[in-house]
């Protein structure tokens, strides 16, 4: 049951994270920058502080009785995950919602589900490293799992290289705008690559969540108070980029545009951030049952990914695509299917 709920928790944050970027479409008149800062306002600021609020009491004690070298770890590796998720909407800029999630979230998968167990082999004692997931069969599952996830991924990246070839400029751009196959490939391996630190910034803040439990909080929620620190590293990442990009591209006027539809581009802006920060409220709902190793992560990934392609089926962005290339994101897209099985599978083991 306990495995089935963590599953389920996953699910829910990456229906979350794989429909978040579907309400900035509805931002109008203002450039990728001055939406993207907005948004993540709410994001990496504003919802991370109400959600801690509200399901971990005391939570500012928390932060302020952590060492300073915890602290600036979690930190540090929120400064690093942002410059992968502010990669990641640049993903979705050049290559659509399928192609770019599934692109950047291979990568993801791969560097977040396993060098935590690698480094903890290395240079801990914890038991969870990666010789000890060779030795059991629910580890094996689970690697296995990530072997198939990835090579899910491998398969939507040829159907993308299959739609660059086959599609004309007018094609591409009718669905999203600024494709571009080459400059999107280089921010979705980065991104995926850089993304993955949010896998080990919640390792590097856990004594935050446990000293959270040890103060009666729902263990559901005790990355809550872990997020507070990493976001406010994404934030500085992202909000620095913006606030060049807003004076390289003078596009400071966007955020008091008369021009535009002000209140809706704020409301949309806000729904998308929110909606954002929800892939990791739940995230660490399904991490408190399954653990913060290869099998929470590759569940996420693999669930964001279906999810944004769903939404990419919807948008049309594969409209004007070849059966060949139709057939090949749909094979992609059931052995990411089949990966969430053997990783479910195997955290029904256990040994």
């Amino acid at each position: 049951m306990q495995a089935l709920l963590g599953v389920l928790f996953h699910f829910l944050g990456g229906f979350a994270s794989g429909s978040f970027y579907i309400p900035y479409k509805k931002v109008k008149g203002w450039s990728w920058e001055s939406y993207w800062i907005v948004g993540g306002i709410f994001s990496w600021l504003v919802v991370p502080l109400v959600a801690a609020w509200i399901t971990v009491p005391g939570f500012m004690d928390i932060i302020g009785s952590t060492q300073g070298h915890i602290l600036f770890w979690t930190y540090f590796l929120g400064v690093l995950w942002g410059i992968g998720g502010l990669t990641f909407g640049l993903s979705m800029r050049y290559l659509g919602m399928s192609l770019g999630m599934a692109v950047a979230l291979g990568f993801c998968s791969a560097f977040g589900a396993l060098i935590p167990p690698i480094y903890r082999g290395l240079f801990t004692d914890d038991p969870h490293t990666f010789g000890a997931m060779l030795h059991s069969g629910k580890g094996l599952y689970v690697l296995m799992g990530v072997v198939v996830c990835l090579a899910g991924i491998a398969i939507c990246g040829r159907a993308g290289v299959l739609k660059e070839r086959e599609l004309s400029d007018e094609e591409k751009t009718a669905a999203i705008k600024e494709f571009n196959l080459r400059k999107g490939l280089i921010v979705a391996i980065i991104s995926g690559i850089l993304s993955a630190c949010m896998s080990f910034a919640i390792s590097a803040g856990s004594s935050m969540g446990e000293a959270a439990v040890a103060n009666n909080v729902n263990p559901l929620f005790k990355n809550n108070v872990i997020f507070v620190i990493i976001m406010l590293g994404g934030l500085t990442t992202n909000f620095t980029w913006c606030m060049i990009l807003n004076s390289k591209n003078q596009s400071f006027s966007d955020y008091t545009n008369k021009e535009t539809p002000l209140v809706k581009n704020y409301l949309f802006a806000a729904i998308a951030g929110t909606t954002w920060f929800l892939q990791f409220f739940f995230y660490g709902m399904g991490e408190s049952k399954l653990g913060n190793d290869a099998s929470s992560w590759i569940l996420h990934m693999a669930f964001i990914i279906l999810i944004s392609s769903m939404w990419g089926f919807v948008l049309k962005e594969w409209k004007n695509a070849g059966s060949k290339t139709f057939a090949t994101i749909s094979l992609g897209i059931f052995t990411i299917i089949l990966s969430v099985v053997l990783v479910g599978y195997g955290n029904s083991l256990t040994n």
